[in-house]
C-alpha cells in the first residue's frame, strides 16, 4: 500500500494542468511513497496531450479514462481506486507549494487521522508567474476532534476539498463521496466528513496555492447551477437529521444552510429575469426539502414562514428589493462615501 494517493481530475485545463502535475512532483516525497490518479472526464481540449511527457517519465501515474461526468463522479472513481493510505484531492488548475507536503503527510500516518487540514494562498495567474518564493509560515498543527474542527474551523464560505488530507478508510467506512454530477459538490461531502471524523489536526502551514480570477470569465449561473446549489443545500441540511448531534452542532448546522440558502437566493434574484425560473427554482428546493426551515432569530424565522407559505411572493420581494437596491442605490451610496467625513 501507498501512503498518498493524489486524485486529479481533469477537464478543459490544457493551459495549468501541466503546472498543476509539475508542483507534485516537487514535494521531495520519494515515488514509491505515493501515486498519481488522473481522471480523464472526457476532456475536450489538449489537456492530456500537455502531459503526456510527464506520464511517461513516471511511473507512479495512473489514468482513469471514462466520459465527461463532472468532478464528483471524477472524485468518487478515483477515491475507489486508490491505492494510498490518504487521499489528495488538488484541483487541476491549482498547485501545491514546493516541499510543503512531506510534514504533513507523515504527520497523519503518524497520528493515524481522520482528517488534517492545511492552509492556502489565493493568488491570480499573473502573481504565480511573478513569485518565485512563496513565503511559508511557522509549523504549528493542532490535534483536534471532528467536532472541534467543524465549530472552530469550518467556514461554510470556504469548503475546499483540495486543502484536505483524507484517510482513505475514514472515508470507505463512512460511506463518504461526492453527489454525483452537480455544481457545488464540496459543501455537503466538506460538512459530513468534518461533522464524522474523530480525530483531525488542524495544520498552520501552506500547502496549495488557489488561482483566484480566471474561472470568473467563463462562469455562468444557469438553472442547471441553480439546481445543483439547491441540491447541495438539501444533501447539506439532511444532515440536520441525526439525531446524534449536539445541540452546538445543530446550531453550527442550521447556520451553514441558511448562508447557502441566502446565498443562492442572492444570485437567483440578480442573476434571473424571468419571474417563472425564479419560481421554478424556490419549488425545486421545496421539493427536495419540504422540512429545511430556520428559526435563529427573527429574520430567519420570518423567512423561513415566507419560504414555506408564500414562496413565490418572497422571491419576487428579494427581487424587486435586489433591482432597487443593488441597481439604484447601491451605486447613490458608494458615490456619496468619499465626500462623506
Amino acid at each position: 500500500m501507498k501512503d498518498l494517493t493524489i486524485i486529479v481530475p481533469v477537464y478543459n485545463v490544457e493551459k495549468y494542468i501541466r503546472a498543476c502535475l509539475e508542483s507534485i512532483f516537487q514535494q521531495g516525497l520519494a515515488e514509491n511513497r505515493f501515486e498519481i490518479i488522473i481522471v480523464n472526464d472526457g476532456t475536450q481540449d489538449r489537456s492530456m496531450e500537455m502531459i503526456d511527457d510527464i506520464i511517461q517519465q513516471h511511473q507512479n501515474i495512473r489514468i482513469i479514462n471514462q466520459d465527461n461526468q463532472g468532478l464528483s463522479v471524477a472524485r468518487n472513481n478515483g477515491i475507489s481506486a486508490a491505492e494510498g493510505k490518504y487521499i489528495l484531492m488538488p484541483d487541476s488548475d491549482d498547485l501545491l507549494i514546493e516541499n510543503s507536503l512531506p510534514v504533513l503527510l507523515d504527520k497523519a500516518i503518524a497520528t493515524h487521522t481522520d482528517l488534517l487540514v492545511a492552509d492556502f494562498l489565493r493568488m491570480s495567474d499573473e502573481e504565480i508567474d511573478n513569485k518565485q518564493v512563496f513565503p511559508q509560515k511557522e509549523l504549528e498543527m493542532r490535534e483536534k476532534t471532528g467536532e472541534q474542527l467543524f465549530l472552530e474551523d469550518l467556514n461554510p464560505y470556504e469548503c475546499y476539498v483540495w486543502r484536505t488530507l483524507y484517510r482513505k478508510d475514514f472515508l470507505i467506512n463512512n460511506s463518504l463521496e461526492f453527489v454525483p454530477g452537480i455544481y457545488i459538490q464540496d459543501v455537503p461531502f466538506t460538512h459530513e466528513c468534518y461533522i464524522k471524523a474523530e480525530k483531525c489536526i488542524r495544520a498552520n502551514w501552506l500547502m496549495n496555492i488557489y488561482r483566484r480570477g480566471h474561472e470568473s470569465a467563463t462562469f455562468k449561473f444557469n438553472m442547471k447551477k441553480a439546481k445543483d446549489f439547491c441540491i447541495a443545500i438539501t444533501k447539506t441540511w439532511e444532515l440536520t437529521h441525526d439525531n446524534g448531534l449536539s445541540p452546538r452542532v445543530r446550531h453550527k448546522l442550521e447556520e451553514d444552510v441558511y448562508i447557502s440558502f441566502s446565498k443562492m437566493i442572492s444570485i437567483v434574484v440578480r442573476d434571473f429575469e424571468k419571474k417563472a425560473e425564479r419560481n421554478e427554482i424556490v419549488d425545486f428546493l421545496k421539493q427536495l426539502a419540504p422540512d429545511i426551515h430556520f428559526r435563529n432569530g427573527a429574520k430567519q424565522k420570518s423567512i423561513s414562514f415566507m419560504f414555506k407559505h408564500i414562496p413565490h411572493l418572497y422571491i419576487q420581494m428579494r427581487h424587486i428589493y435586489a433591482s432597487c437596491f443593488e441597481d439604484v442605490l447601491r451605486p447613490i451610496i458608494r458615490l456619496r462615501r468619499p465626500f462623506q467625513k
